[in-house]
């Protein structure tokens, strides 16, 4: 018997991180089968006088929300890092050791309308996003004290997010955040040996085999990563290399935008509900230097399986050995990949 990836369980490498995951095809030959029933679709209102995100609002503290429209963004309430954090530590032999960090968090509202998600946007008004985006990588990175920007969504009650207002968030630190480390690393190493990015490598290549493609337009690509280790990740990758989202131009900025809708509609229309996810973009740090290594793209990581209701678990063997799957990153772009593009809400 001669293996085969598609039937037999095996273990696929990710070289943006160094790490491996487990992948075991043969135990979800027929992944979705059984009854599934359609969630119960919560209707929100365009403004609710509770939330504290929503234009007008008082936040905690007593802060209140100018009445926007569009996007807006603040510095977080409560956030995790600080700007006045004083420097030092603990060096205690090679055990005990720990250092300070200071930053910035802020919070981008993406739209007045409370009832909106990123998938139910027009690609115009997510434009604006975008541009908000750049605007807060600007100022944030011009900052000597922060060397990295993080950008991120969390969407859903399972991932976190504790408002279901259309938002996003930005930590900014002097220190660079564990994944983008581990990136830079593996992407300066394949740039030095190859003189191109890894991602731009890559791109090319899946855009050859077209296994695990979702959709593109002229700028970008989003697809299931070779591998991934949630059931539906997914990753958007720039086809032109570039170090960050200054770089973009004007039609590519809108075109991440587009590409940011076309697969988060394929994540509502799956399950037919606001389907969660946590995604982030990852750049080149803001510290000074030129990164050319760095290739711009964006993580999705979703935790629902097999219906609205059903999600992975990362416990047992996932926590203390490996990482593990069971249908393949094949399996899940073409699940997504023949769903309709037309959001379920308006079918």
């Amino acid at each position: 018997m001669s293996f085969n990836i598609e039937d037999h369980p095996h273990k696929r490498y990710n070289p943006l991180n160094g790490d491996w995951i487990l992948v075991s095809p043969h135990r979800a030959k027929r992944p979705w089968q059984g009854q599934v029933e359609k969630p119960v679709l919560e209707e929100r209102p365009k403004y609710d006088p509770g939330c504290y995100l929503c234009a007008g609002n008082e936040r905690a503290g007593g802060k209140v929300n100018p009445d926007y429209k569009g996007t807006f963004v603040f510095t977080n309430d409560f956030s995790a890092l600080l700007t006045d954090t004083p420097e030092g530590g603990i060096d205690d032999g090679e055990l005990f050791q720990a250092q300070s960090e200071s930053g910035i968090c802020k919070v981008i509202c993406f739209s007045e309308d409370h009832s909106l998600t990123i998938p139910e946007m027009e690609v115009t008004d997510i434009r604006k996003v975008v541009d908000l985006w750049c605007e807060q990588y600007t100022e944030l990175g011009e900052n000597p004290d922060i060397n990295y920007v993080q950008i991120f969504e969390n969407k859903g009650a399972i991932m976190g997010c504790s408002n279901p207002h259309p938002h996003g968030q930005i930590w900014s630190s002097k220190g660079i955040p564990t994944e983008p480390a581990k990136e830079s690393k593996t992407q300066k190493a394949y740039f030095e040996k190859h003189g191109k990015t890894m991602l731009f490598d890559y791109v090319n290549a899946e855009l050859e085999k077209k296994e695990r493609l979702l959709d593109q337009n002229d700028s970008f690509v989003a697809l299931i990563p070779f591998w991934a280790v949630w059931p539906f990740e997914a990753m958007i990758i720039s086809k032109r290399p570039v170090q960050n989202i200054l770089e973009l131009t004007e039609a590519e900025r809108t075109d991440l935008a587009d590409i940011y809708k076309k697969l988060t509609v394929m994540y509502d229309n799956l399950f037919e509900t606001s389907f969660a996810y946590s995604a982030g973009l990852h750049q080149a740090p803001t510290d000074g230097e030129d990164h050319p290594e760095w290739h711009l793209h964006m993580h999705f990581y979703p935790p629902l399986l097999r219906s609205a209701s059903v999600k992975k678990f990362m416990v047992g063997y996932e926590m203390l050995g490996t990482p593990q799957r069971d249908i393949t990153a094949e399996g899940a772009a073409k699940r997504l990949r023949d769903l309709p593009k037309t959001h379920f809400k308006k079918n």
